[in-house]
């Protein structure tokens, strides 16, 4: 059984399902304040963990990330068993996405028909286009065969694709990338770019809340 935990507001304008990157669980700092900014902006938050994190908490080892495809079932099921507890009648907008990995994953399933058909758009929060120091191993499959509409937030000096790579990329139309001024992969900037690590998850729900809002007047 997968660990969830709802973050609901009161006359919410959409549902988020949101997910989390490979070395951090639900309840890290950055997901729980992501979370709070959110709702904040009058949007619902679901958040859980992948099984090999569940794995590691209960037995305090460091388990590696499942394989993508068990890592897609699994946010697979998320959706499927919140559609389900809706009756089918989703009231308000959905959309998933998730940190850095989990990102990953919602972005994969953008492009499953049966899952596009129930959401309403992605949002990734430090996309990892390739792993650190492997520019040659790019991760755009996602990007490219989406179904719907991805928002991109990325530092953009983030070691897992920059702004000077993901400028070159090829990716669907239907993909926009925000970028953060000195952010890493955590969009957490040097003290000398005159930003702080806040302002910049604030700017991130920020893009994240227009992109939602975008989709709910315009589709």
């Amino acid at each position: 059984m997968k660990s969830t935990i709802t973050n609901n507001v009161e006359s919410p304008i959409a549902q988020v399902i949101f997910a989390h990157g490979a070395g951090a669980d639900m309840n890290h700092e950055f997901m729980m304040q992501i979370t709070q900014l959110l709702n904040k902006a009058n949007i619902n938050v679901l958040r859980f963990n992948f099984p090999y994190m569940d794995r590691r908490i209960e037995l305090g080892k460091r388990y590696p990330p499942d394989r993508i495809p068990k890592l897609i079932e699994c946010y697979q099921e998320v959706i499927n068993d919140f559609v389900a507890s809706s009756n089918g009648d989703l009231k308000i907008p959905l959309f998933i996405g998730g940190k850095s990995m989990g990102s990953r994953v919602a972005a994969t399933l953008a492009g499953e028909e049966q899952v596009a058909k129930l959401i309403d758009g992605v949002f990734c929060l430090g996309y990892p286009f390739h792993p650190a120091k492997k520019p040659e191993k790019l991760r755009l499959e996602p990007l490219q065969n989406t179904h719907k509409a991805i928002l991109i937030v990325q530092g953009d000096r983030d070691a897992l694709g920059n702004k000077s790579e993901i400028e070159g990329y090829d990716v669907s139309a239907l993909c926009h990338c925000v970028f953060l001024t000195d952010g890493d992969h955590s969009l957490k900037p040097r003290v000398k770019s005159g930003f702080t690590h806040q302002q910049h998850r604030q700017s991130a729900v920020l893009a994240i809340t227009d992109f939602i809002q975008e989709k709910i007047n315009y589709g």
